[in-house]
Protein backbone atom coordinates (compact mmCIF):
# COMPACT_ATOMS: atom_id res chain seq x y z
CA UNK A 1 0.00 0.00 0.00
CA UNK A 2 1.08 3.31 -1.02
CA UNK A 3 -0.13 6.13 1.11
CA UNK A 4 -0.87 9.18 -0.24
CA UNK A 5 -2.41 10.83 2.91
CA UNK A 6 -5.34 10.11 5.47
CA UNK A 7 -8.81 10.72 5.98
CA UNK A 8 -9.80 11.56 9.83
CA UNK A 9 -13.42 11.36 11.15
CA UNK A 10 -13.81 14.89 13.12
CA UNK A 11 -15.94 14.52 16.48
CA UNK A 12 -18.08 17.03 14.56
CA UNK A 13 -18.85 14.45 11.93
CA UNK A 14 -16.54 15.92 9.10
CA UNK A 15 -14.37 13.68 7.20
CA UNK A 16 -11.00 15.67 6.78
CA UNK A 17 -8.41 14.87 4.22
CA UNK A 18 -4.03 15.29 4.95
CA UNK A 19 -2.08 15.08 2.10
CA UNK A 20 1.17 14.13 4.51
CA UNK A 21 1.47 10.25 4.69
CA UNK A 22 3.27 11.07 8.10
CA UNK A 23 0.37 12.98 9.14
CA UNK A 24 -1.32 10.27 11.08
CA UNK A 25 0.99 11.02 14.47
CA UNK A 26 -0.87 14.48 15.02
CA UNK A 27 -4.41 12.95 14.15
CA UNK A 28 -3.91 9.95 16.26
CA UNK A 29 -2.94 12.49 19.02
CA UNK A 30 -5.58 14.66 18.85
CA UNK A 31 -9.05 14.50 20.95
CA UNK A 32 -11.34 15.47 17.95
CA UNK A 33 -10.37 12.56 15.57
CA UNK A 34 -12.31 9.81 16.24
CA UNK A 35 -11.25 7.26 13.81
CA UNK A 36 -9.06 7.46 10.73
CA UNK A 37 -8.27 5.92 7.56
CA UNK A 38 -5.29 5.43 4.85
CA UNK A 39 -5.65 6.29 1.57
CA UNK A 40 -3.91 4.77 -1.23
CA UNK A 41 -5.02 6.20 -4.72
CA UNK A 42 -4.75 2.87 -6.52
CA UNK A 43 -6.59 0.33 -4.15
CA UNK A 44 -10.13 0.54 -5.04
CA UNK A 45 -10.80 -1.42 -1.51
CA UNK A 46 -9.43 0.56 0.52
CA UNK A 47 -11.75 3.36 -0.58
CA UNK A 48 -14.97 1.36 -0.28
CA UNK A 49 -13.75 0.53 3.18
CA UNK A 50 -13.29 4.31 4.09
CA UNK A 51 -16.89 5.45 2.76
CA UNK A 52 -18.66 2.62 4.64
CA UNK A 53 -16.87 2.77 7.67
CA UNK A 54 -16.99 6.71 8.04
CA UNK A 55 -20.41 6.57 7.23
CA UNK A 56 -21.07 4.02 9.94
CA UNK A 57 -19.09 5.99 12.17
CA UNK A 58 -21.17 8.93 11.44
CA UNK A 59 -19.64 10.88 8.63
CA UNK A 60 -21.80 13.50 6.91
CA UNK A 61 -23.83 12.13 4.42
CA UNK A 62 -23.04 14.75 1.91
CA UNK A 63 -19.66 14.39 1.98
CA UNK A 64 -19.82 10.69 1.89
CA UNK A 65 -21.67 11.26 -1.24
CA UNK A 66 -18.95 13.72 -2.39
CA UNK A 67 -16.17 11.50 -2.13
CA UNK A 68 -18.46 7.91 -3.60
CA UNK A 69 -19.07 10.17 -6.41
CA UNK A 70 -15.33 11.58 -6.86
CA UNK A 71 -13.71 7.89 -6.75
CA UNK A 72 -17.16 6.52 -8.83
CA UNK A 73 -18.66 4.16 -6.37
CA UNK A 74 -21.28 3.82 -7.81
CA UNK A 75 -23.76 1.05 -6.66
CA UNK A 76 -22.62 -1.42 -9.76
CA UNK A 77 -19.59 -0.92 -8.39
CA UNK A 78 -20.54 -1.66 -4.56
CA UNK A 79 -20.84 -5.23 -5.66
CA UNK A 80 -17.35 -5.69 -6.69
CA UNK A 81 -16.70 -4.75 -3.55
CA UNK A 82 -18.85 -6.23 -1.47
CA UNK A 83 -18.18 -10.02 -3.69
CA UNK A 84 -14.01 -8.95 -2.42
CA UNK A 85 -14.75 -8.17 0.92
CA UNK A 86 -17.71 -11.52 1.42
CA UNK A 87 -20.84 -9.67 1.67
CA UNK A 88 -24.17 -10.53 0.01
CA UNK A 89 -25.90 -7.15 -1.66
CA UNK A 90 -29.57 -7.53 -3.52
CA UNK A 91 -32.62 -5.49 -3.60
CA UNK A 92 -35.47 -6.36 -1.22
CA UNK A 93 -38.12 -4.19 -1.94
CA UNK A 94 -37.47 -0.53 -2.68
CA UNK A 95 -34.08 -0.98 -0.32
CA UNK A 96 -30.43 -2.49 -0.51
CA UNK A 97 -29.21 -5.38 1.84
CA UNK A 98 -26.24 -6.35 2.44
CA UNK A 99 -25.78 -9.19 4.92
CA UNK A 100 -22.77 -11.88 5.41
CA UNK A 101 -22.37 -14.83 3.54
CA UNK A 102 -23.55 -16.79 6.21
CA UNK A 103 -26.52 -15.29 6.92
CA UNK A 104 -29.96 -17.54 7.79
CA UNK A 105 -32.52 -14.94 8.61
CA UNK A 106 -33.66 -11.46 9.90
CA UNK A 107 -34.23 -12.98 13.44
CA UNK A 108 -30.79 -14.38 14.03
CA UNK A 109 -28.46 -12.54 11.54
CA UNK A 110 -27.15 -9.36 11.11
CA UNK A 111 -27.94 -7.02 7.46
CA UNK A 112 -28.07 -4.10 6.64
CA UNK A 113 -30.68 -1.68 4.91
CA UNK A 114 -30.20 1.47 2.40
CA UNK A 115 -31.12 3.43 -0.23
CA UNK A 116 -27.88 2.39 -1.72
CA UNK A 117 -25.34 -0.39 -1.62
CA UNK A 118 -22.95 1.55 0.18
CA UNK A 119 -25.92 2.75 3.00
CA UNK A 120 -26.77 -1.02 2.73
CA UNK A 121 -23.28 -1.75 3.80
CA UNK A 122 -22.79 0.93 6.75
CA UNK A 123 -25.82 -0.13 8.39
CA UNK A 124 -24.51 -3.80 8.28
CA UNK A 125 -21.35 -2.43 9.60
CA UNK A 126 -23.10 -0.75 12.47
CA UNK A 127 -24.86 -4.41 13.09
CA UNK A 128 -21.92 -5.98 13.16
CA UNK A 129 -20.53 -3.69 16.25
CA UNK A 130 -17.90 -1.37 14.01
CA UNK A 131 -15.91 0.57 16.46
CA UNK A 132 -13.74 3.67 15.56
CA UNK A 133 -10.13 3.66 16.14
CA UNK A 134 -6.59 4.56 14.65
CA UNK A 135 -4.43 1.82 13.48
CA UNK A 136 -5.11 -1.16 15.08
CA UNK A 137 -8.89 -1.62 14.95
CA UNK A 138 -10.92 -4.11 13.30
CA UNK A 139 -12.11 -2.71 10.04
CA UNK A 140 -15.57 -3.89 8.11
CA UNK A 141 -13.80 -6.80 6.32
CA UNK A 142 -12.31 -7.93 8.95
CA UNK A 143 -15.80 -7.75 10.54
CA UNK A 144 -17.32 -9.90 7.82
CA UNK A 145 -14.78 -12.15 7.87
CA UNK A 146 -15.14 -12.72 11.63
Amino acid sequence: MSIAGWYYLHVNGDLIYKPDPDSIADIRDSDFASCSWPIDPSDRKNAWELLVEALALGAKEERISELATKWKCSDIDAEKFAEVVGVNLAIDGNSWCAHKKDFIDLQCSPAGFGDTALSAMANLARQLGLSAGHIWRQTFSDLVNA
